[in-house]
């Protein structure tokens, strides 16, 4: 069974819904959980918010968010909580960072943070990816899903696929 799979199955059990708002990902994170048959018990949609701008528009993150730069916690916790609230989900998953080939704001390639926004709390991790602009991407999804664990509970468990 997939991490996606997993996640999926653990977040039914719950009865809980998850959205997704992502930048670098670009829809990856919704399309793993799209995959999994059953999935449309638990997903609600997702947020490509690539621009700053569709950021703000979209998800309602504020100047003063966005000022911290997009490649930052606080962008990353904005997005996951915006999640939750613009699709009425339970768990919120967010992505955002540079994926190459070049350097973006004063980030390197590979900087990555990732947020996931839960009923109870919210946790985010700053990554360091090497390799191209897929091999930063699919690293990152894959951390999305370790994150939700921590943030759903430790009876929510991704084994080694």
């Amino acid at each position: 069974m997939t991490h996606a799979a997993q996640v999926v199955v653990a977040l039914r059990a719950r009865g809980w819904r998850v959205g997704t708002a992502e930048s670098l990902t670009a829809g990856l994170v919704a399309s793993g959980i799209a995959d999994v048959p059953g999935c449309s018990d638990v997903l609600r949609g997702g947020v490509v918010a690539y621009a700053v701008d569709v950021k703000a528009a979209v998800l309602g993150i504020p100047d003063e968010v966005l000022d911290a730069g997009v490649v930052s916690r606080e962008v990353a916790e904005a997005m996951a909580q915006a999640a939750r609230r613009v699709l009425s989900a339970d768990v919120g998953i967010a992505t955002t960072g540079v994926a190459g080939p070049d350097p973006h704001a004063g980030e390197p390639v590979g900087s990555v943070w990732i947020a996931v926004a839960g009923p109870e709390a919210v946790l985010s991790r700053h990554l360091r990816f090497d390799g191209d602009r897929a091999e930063v991407r699919r690293a990152t999804v894959s951390a999305c899903w370790e994150l939700v664990v921590a943030v759903c509970g430790e009876d929510l468990q991704v084994r080694p696929e």
